[in-house]
């Protein structure tokens, strides 16, 4: 039987990765999918806080580039980022997984205002929480959120999760010879600018001792051989 090495760890998801082979939009059955894993890892007793991206439905720094105004656009990521995650959230409730989604940005009729203290409890009780519109600042992206809510909750772990195997030397859809580290620090990460998270997030991981992993989420059963010690992916710290 698997045994989790982590209590308590956040779960970064990318917008891209529920939509599947589409251009935008979400797949359905790729939400299922990703549920089914998120559930089988909470049954461990893992607690389990995520946050997923926006840009399968609208990314702001794209939009602020063709000339629309940075805030607004930041702000309406940020809303595609509470889509998504009402779209996890249904999926796991089928699955029969007791679920809250709370906000950055309040909108009480749909989700709750993010607490610390109390995302922290339905943690402690068993619920898998969703933290969904980012930071609620514009210029953040969610890969900082992801970190300032591990943070926050005190995770084991950061978790990201990506369409590639881990950390690369270079883009390794651009470049076959690409290499994978196994084990890289902060700093290196930082100043070889590789494309892991956005530098904030990074250095906040680095400057609050938060151990990140970047892992293929396309591989089935990715998650829960992470969060249960095996050697997956590219391991982020020291």
């Amino acid at each position: 039987m698997d045994h989790p090495v982590y209590r308590r760890v956040l779960l970064k998801l990318s917008g891209e990765s529920l939509m599947g082979d589409a251009v935008s939009g979400i797949d359905q059955s790729v939400v299922d999918g990703i549920a089914i894993e998120i559930r089988d890892v909470a049954a461990l007793g893992v607690q389990l806080g995520i946050v997923v991206g926006g840009g399968n439905i609208f990314r702001g720094l794209a939009a602020s580039g063709e000339g629309m105004d940075r805030t607004t656009a930041d702000y309406m990521g940020m809303l595609a980022t509470v889509i998504n995650s009402l779209a996890l959230q249904s999926a796991l409730e089928q699955l029969g997984v007791s679920v809250r989604v709370q906000t950055a940005v309040e909108m009480r009729q749909i989700a709750e205002s993010f607490i610390q203290r109390r995302a922290i409890r339905h943690l402690e009780k068993g619920r898998v929480v969703i933290f969904a519109a980012g930071t609620g600042n514009p210029y953040f992206t969610t890969d900082t959120a992801a970190t300032l809510r591990a943070v926050e909750i005190r995770a084991d772990i950061l978790l990201k999760a990506t369409k590639v195997d881990g950390v690369y030397d270079r883009d390794p859809v651009i470049h076959a010879s690409a290499v994978m580290y196994n084990k890289i620090n902060y700093d290196e990460v930082l100043s070889s600018n590789l494309k892991v998270m956005d530098a904030a997030a990074i250095a906040l991981c680095r400057d609050n001792a938060m151990p990140l992993i970047v892992f293929n989420l396309l591989k089935t059963g990715n998650i829960r051989r992470v969060i249960c010690g095996e050697s997956v992916g590219t391991a982020v710290g020291g």
